[in-house]
């Protein structure tokens, strides 16, 4: 392959660096890849912060030294991710949404890429200053969104289990209540997958009362780990009392009254 042209040079850029948030990759790197002096490649790097940074979509930083680099930071402009937030409250307000028992129905937007990339890069644009060095979730329905959290972080995904499998090793295991079931039930951790001392932050789709985060945090602390924060796409208005103190949540559901079929969520906005 030729050398190619400038703007092939920052479009190729752009691709691999936001396919890649938080990694840190070495001038030498593009250089070699690209086939251009280095003082080139700083030419092509400022063309793609200054583009991105423009419009929004995210940011770019650079490192000096031997250990240097340059890296994409994914986010949005606060304005733009709380709109963001609001055209998502319109959709999970739906009254199809409503299912039996006063529950909502959200799997289409966990199982939505598009929105939960997005999703994931709110997560790190509010929560950044926690640093964590995994996202833990459970095996439930938030999988998708913990796993998003994770790469916008480029951190691992660590993920408790309601059962034990063989082929994950020694595990730790914890009885946690359910808050709103009010059931005991067990959650577990291969013991290889936390580092003791690391940093977690914990990720789920709903929080109602509680117990499931709760119980994730005993399960961390168990196995060495530090929890720095806890967040959750939506919490229930109701019960008013957690079992959790000190998270993060992105929306607030108020009621799913399917009587009136009537859903009241809001956005709760950076």
């Amino acid at each position: 392959m030729g050398r190619a042209k400038r703007m092939e040079r920052v479009v190729a850029l752009t691709k691999i660096l936001v396919d890649h948030p938080q990694h840190l990759f070495s001038f030498s790197y593009f250089c070699k890849k690209f086939e251009v002096a280095k003082s080139t490649l700083s030419e092509d790097v400022l063309a793609v912060k200054t583009g991105l940074e423009l419009f929004g979509l995210g940011k770019v930083e650079t490192l000096s030294g031997a250990a240097g680099g340059v890296r994409f930071i994914p986010g949005h402009k606060l304005e733009d991710d709380n709109e963001f937030l609001k055209e998502l409250a319109v959709k999970l307000a739906d009254p199809e949404r409503i299912l039996p028992g006063g529950m909502l129905y959200i799997t289409d937007i966990l199982c939505n890429p598009q929105l939960v990339v997005r999703l994931g890069e709110i997560f790190r644009s509010r929560l950044q200053h926690l640093a964590p060095d995994y996202v833990m979730t459970v095996e439930t329905r938030g999988i998708s969104l913990a796993l998003l959290v994770a790469r916008a972080f480029n951190v691992p995904l660590v993920m408790a289990r309601h059962d034990n499998y063989v082929t994950e090793g020694p595990t730790v295991n914890i009885n946690y209540v359910s808050g709103s079931a009010k059931e005991i039930r067990t959650m577990g951790l291969p013991k290889r997958m936390l580092q003791p001392g690391s940093k977690v932050l914990i990720v789920d789709d709903v929080m109602k009362a509680g117990g499931t985060g709760r119980g994730m945090v005993e399960l961390a602390t168990e196995v060495g780990a530090v929890v720095v924060g806890k967040a959750f796409l939506i919490e229930t208005a109701e019960p008013a009392t957690k079992m959790l103190e000190d998270y993060t949540a992105f929306f607030r559901l108020h009621s799913v009254d399917g009587e009136n079929r009537k859903i009241t969520i809001e956005p709760i906005l950076g």
